[in-house]
């Protein structure tokens, strides 16, 4: 169960308010006025605890669960525990999470200036901003309304910020631009000089990097991760974008809206990727290459040329996922065969 100390519980709830709130339908044997108290997993939920079932993989848990409501596919809707109501949903993961919000809504900051933050006098900070301790806001920094800066944050010379962003501790941001409603979290650097350089045997040669970074509206930018600024043109995160943690994007690179970038991911500089892709943990993209709108690349891959819009490829390097399954088969057969011939 989440720890009180640093989640505040919302409700409870009846099912009929939950159903509502996550576009659900509740069952026929379903009681709309059972009181829930709390969200739970599967395996620790009691009789007044909501949990969810997405995965088929939890079939056995969903069926010897104790949760008194789970919100379920109607496929699986036969396999439930007697007792048990359930709310029908065609994308249970995505009701179960407007059902937790309900119980556990983002907490609302109360707005103040910490003594020891440090505001430069041509610096803008909208109304109803947070700014905690030993924040720096440089000269001619604008700020919207009801931001917060977290302690220790950086916002360098004449950055803009839109209105409700979120800063975390540490993080430190120049030459950019960012929207509405971003989540940016500590650590996280955006703006430095990208990995630009003229090598030379006698002593490379930096290249100013003299672009910006360009956040839209609603991304989220996880824990240390980093994002250069372009080196003549802008780096671009387009709106609804949500990047994990430890991501690097460089230079010039370009993301269209609703990007997914897992853990650990990376994308060289000047390259292209459309709408609503989702890159897997680990994944490299090499520099001036494109990927097409609604494309996933999987986990761990290394991708080295273009991959056309609303294709699926992996592996090292990277193919369309057929290709990638045929080979790895392929490879596991020749590797079987070459040790029966040497027994």
């Amino acid at each position: 169960m989440p720890d009180s100390r640093f989640h505040t519980r919302a409700g409870p709830f009846t099912l009929a308010v939950l159903a509502a709130a996550a576009a659900a339908e509740l069952h026929a044997s379903a009681d709309p006025d059972a009181v829930i108290e709390d969200v739970a997993p599967l395996d620790a939920a009691g009789r007044h605890d909501l949990s969810f079932l997405d995965n088929p993989r939890y079939l056995a848990a969903f069926e010897a669960s104790g949760a008194g409501a789970c919100v379920v596919s109607p496929r699986h809707a036969d396999r439930a525990p007697p007792g048990m109501a359930l709310l029908l949903s065609r994308r249970p993961y995505m009701s179960y999470a407007r059902i937790a919000q309900s119980f556990y809504p983002s907490a609302q900051p109360e707005p103040g200036i910490a003594p020891t933050a440090v505001i430069a006098e041509t610096a803008r900070v909208g109304e109803g901003c947070r700014i905690d301790a030993s924040a720096v806001i440089e000269d001619g920094a604008e700020i919207g309304r009801r931001c917060v800066i977290g302690a220790n944050a950086v916002i360098g010379h004449a950055v803009q910020i839109g209105d409700d962003v979120t800063i975390g501790p540490c993080a430190v941001l120049s030459h950019c631009v960012v929207g509405d409603r971003v989540y940016i979290y500590r650590g996280v650097c955006i703006g430095q000089e990208g990995f630009g350089f003229a090598p030379d045997a006698a002593g490379h040669v930096a290249v100013p990097q003299l672009g910006r970074v360009v956040i839209g509206d609603d991304a989220q930018i996880g824990a240390n991760s980093t994002i250069d600024r372009g080196s003549g043109g802008d780096t671009v995160v387009g709106p609804d974008c949500w990047i994990d943690n430890l991501v690097q994007i460089a230079h010039n690179v370009e993301l269209g809206r609703g990007v997914v970038m897992v853990a650990q991911a990376g994308i060289a500089g000047s390259s292209t990727i459309g709408d609503q892709v989702m890159i897997g943990g680990q994944t490299g993209i090499i520099g001036h290459l494109s990927v097409g709108a609604g494309a996933q690349i999987a986990g761990q891959s290394g991708v080295t040329r273009d991959v056309p819009s609303g294709e699926k490829w992996g592996g090292r390097p990277a193919v369309p996922i057929g290709q990638w399954h045929r080979q790895t088969v392929s490879l596991s057969r020749l590797a079987r065969r070459r040790a029966r011939d040497h027994e």
